[in-house]
């Protein structure tokens, strides 16, 4: 069976650990607390269909997509502190304790906002012939958002 001229999409798991707080909320976000979150990322693409090529018959190869995903993500946000750079939380990074792993962002550090962010920087970064298809971050075991190509076009 040859998989060459069909659409194949691969999908990669990553876990990280991150705190953020969500500035004006009116709920327990507010505060500072902290997530396990699960990034899972599928590309879509052809298999490659040249047989002289070392990864002839992959989309792509899995340790390139890690190694993307792990620079533009999971190296970048793991135990990083996450907030909107207009939190009056910004006054308490101050502290020496607090750390370098520190991010302001322009926009308000949801899981939706975040997936945004990530889908621009790993679409960016992946080979001509695969495109993003999907992605989708766990906030909790059972809470998360989706990011999908084909709502963004």
């Amino acid at each position: 069976m040859d998989a060459m001229g069909k659409m194949i999409r691969l999908t990669k798991e990553f876990r990280f650990e991150m705190a953020h707080a969500l500035w004006n909320y009116d709920g327990l976000c507010k505060h500072f607390h902290g997530h396990s979150y699960i990034l899972r990322v599928t590309v879509i693409g052809e298999p490659n269909a040249d047989p002289t090529n070392p990864k002839y018959g992959m989309v792509m190869d899995f340790g390139q997509l890690k190694q993307i995903v792990n620079q533009e993500v999971v190296h970048r946000l793991d135990h990083a502190l996450v907030l909107n750079k207009d939190s009056e939380h910004k006054a308490l990074l101050a502290l020496p304790q607090m750390g370098e792993r520190i991010i302001l962002t322009d926009y308000q550090p949801t899981c939706e906002n975040m997936l945004v962010e990530m889908a621009e920087r790993i679409g960016g970064r992946l080979p001509q012939n695969v495109k993003l298809h999907s992605l989708r971050l766990h906030e909790t075991a059972n809470s998360y958002a989706e990011w999908f190509a084909e709502d963004n076009a």
